[in-house]
């Protein structure tokens, strides 16, 4: 049976929104990444600026998420991080999240799946994993609770 080991905490910092309007992909929305920090017992360090999420909005108001981004662990080694997820709740709580507004995360369900690239060695085991996190966004901040599933 799968288990769930916490893996860390992410804050990532995130530009407002570039709204694409409707696209033959969908309503697409960029959001670019800018910043930020992550933590946990076996690794820690800063998200870079550079990556974003490209979003699709689907007909139904959930969010498809793919976000691309880079950390930088405190041991100056890089990781590539592929996260991608759906975000979705009741119209009235998607609109105060869109306003900036904090909301009761239990109010609308963000969930991601997590895969990792690193090139050190000390790092070779997030390349053969999988994690799963739990988020709260708010205006320009994403909060990631990252698990390791096992």
């Amino acid at each position: 049976m799968p288990e769930f080991t916490p893996l860390c905490s992410l804050e990532v910092e995130v530009a407002d929104p570039f709204d694409f309007g409707i696209t033959p992909a969908g309503h697409r929305r960029v959001i670019n990444i800018v910043g930020g920090s992550f933590s946990g017992s076996r690794m820690s360090g800063v998200v870079l600026g550079g990556g974003a999420d490209w979003q699709i909005i689907r007909p139904d108001g959930v969010a498809v998420l793919d976000a691309r981004y880079t950390l930088r662990t405190d041991a100056g080694d890089f990781i590539q991080v592929t996260s991608q997820g759906l975000r979705h709740g009741p119209p009235e709580v998607i609109a105060r999240l869109g306003r900036g507004e904090r909301v009761d995360p239990k109010l609308y369900y963000f969930r991601t799946v997590l895969r990792f690239e690193a090139g050190a060695a000390s790092l070779a085991w997030l390349n053969t994993i999988i994690a799963v996190a739990s988020g709260v966004r708010t205006r320009n901040l994403v909060e990631l609770e990252a698990f390791e599933l096992r």
